[in-house]
């Protein structure tokens, strides 16, 4: 069977739906070169799955309107085929709309059978022909609910950012967000350096320019090809990581030489760059509690060429699982959250995140910091990142670490390439970087500095 990036799409939107995974993963598991050998396919793919996922609300909204059957009774498979059709149909230009009408009839048709397959049809053909009278809620009499379904973001979401920044920049951010941000690599000087990547990048990219903050950022619009069959990639010249990541990585400030620990490394993006700083000289321990990460990891920093990395499998929160490490010139607690500061790239988050949940991270990333302080040496200090804008992620961890920690304290001034994430520091020693006005991810970090007596 020819391969349908309609189909792949659907798949990928159902397995979201259905499950606790997050958008990379199902991503990694469904959308490759087996599945849909075309790039052109796979562009496509990308473009319905992410476009969707911005735009889940408003969409859901216009099916309310046009369909007879309650929203919630709806099948979800049905579901899927219905936003897939309105997402080409309101916002896709280039589609026409035949297509996209029947390609989601025939999604339905083969999935679930002919009769849901008419549901869809009569409903996306309705919205063809009264597209120009959708009514959307009062702006006036509802601003939250207007904007909430406008702009398609959780009301919860709107809410606290309306009060926080105000109804105007509110609308400026949401907007923000929904925009397709450009691909941001980091130059690895361990392998390359920044006029010979931009040289190469420049001629495999519709558009690539400087980055705004960051020393070593390269932003890329329309490459030619997958990031991974770019010239330089495997030679590893650089590596995807958005400025704000990268100026967190700065907060560190690591010098060659040191004992470093990235806590949380993930994958391995910030752990590249710091050895990149340290210029591949000193060790670096990187700990996740995921061994399939660590491996991962590992072989990431072959890419780079950062021979400095030793990886060590351990659960932060598991007491039963520590194990006792060597005291640190610094650490690096790149801790788990909500993401609430990368929804431009990760636009699931918006249906999967709650209000609920971002006090139960805060509770987490406090007693994280609590369980690294002791591997902290005297005159060492603490980094603690979170992509995340929202207070209890930010501002209420730092409060009750220092409560329970006195023997730390906010470094207001940190020195070295730090300077390159000053201007986003704040009179606290806050670091905060917004998606707007920035146009970069949003991240919170503050440099915790352990007193010498």
């Amino acid at each position: 069977m020819k391969a349908d990036p309609r189909r792949t799409a659907m798949n990928i939107l159902d397995t979201l739906e259905n499950g606790r995974r997050t958008l990379d993963d199902v991503v990694g598991d469904l959308l490759n070169r087996r599945a849909l050998p075309e790039k052109r396919d796979r562009a496509l793919t990308t473009a319905l799955v992410y476009g969707v996922l911005r735009r889940r609300l408003t969409l859901d909204w216009v099916i309310g309107q046009f369909s007879d059957t309650a929203f919630d009774k709806i099948d979800p498979v049905v579901r899927s085929a219905l936003r897939l059709g309105l997402y080409q149909l309101l916002f896709m230009d280039r589609i026409p709309e035949y297509a996209a009408v029947n390609a989601s009839v025939n999604l339905v048709k083969s999935a679930v059978g002919p009769r849901p397959a008419n549901f869809v049809n009569g409903v996306l053909r309705t919205a063809v022909r009264r597209r120009q009278n959708l009514v959307y809620p009062d702006q006036a009499a509802d601003p939250v609910k207007w904007l909430s379904v406008t702009r398609s973001f959780p009301e919860w979401m709107i809410r606290r950012w309306i009060i926080r920044y105000g109804p105007a920049d509110t609308v400026r951010l949401c907007d923000t967000i929904n925009r397709v941000p450009p691909i941001t690599v980091r130059v690895n000087t361990l392998k390359s350096d920044y006029a010979r990547v931009r040289e190469a990048l420049g001629r495999e990219a519709a558009r690539v320019a400087d980055g705004l903050y960051a020393p070593d950022a390269i932003s890329l619009e329309a490459p030619k090809e997958s990031i991974e069959d770019l010239r330089g990639f495997q030679d590893g010249w650089f590596q995807v990581q958005d400025e704000a990541a990268q100026l967190a990585c700065l907060l560190l400030n690591p010098r060659p030489g040191e004992r470093i620990l990235d806590a949380c490394a993930g994958l391995g993006g910030k752990t590249g760059y710091l050895a990149q700083l340290m210029k591949n000289r000193g060790t670096i321990t990187a700990i996740d509690a995921d061994g399939r990460k660590l491996e991962a990891l590992a072989g990431e920093m072959e890419r780079l060429g950062a021979t400095m990395v030793a990886t060590r499998r351990i659960d932060w929160l598991n007491n039963r699982s520590r194990q006792v490490l060597e005291r640190f010139d610094g650490i690096l607690a790149d801790c788990p959250c909500s993401g609430m500061g990368v929804l431009r790239r990760n636009p699931d988050i918006k249906w999967s995140a709650s209000a609920r949940q971002l006090a139960r991270h805060r509770d987490r990333q406090a007693g994280l910091l609590s369980a690294l302080a002791d591997l902290v040496r005297p005159g060492g200090c603490l980094v603690y990142v979170v992509c995340s804008t929202e207070p209890e992620e930010n501002d209420q961890v730092i409060d009750l670490f220092l409560k329970r920690h006195s023997d730390f304290m906010v470094d207001l001034a940190p020195a070295g390439p730090a300077a390159a994430a000053r201007r986003f520091i704040d009179r606290q020693g806050f670091f905060r970087t917004m998606v707007y006005p920035h146009a970069v991810d949003g991240f919170f970090g503050v440099r915790l500095k352990k007193k010498r007596s």
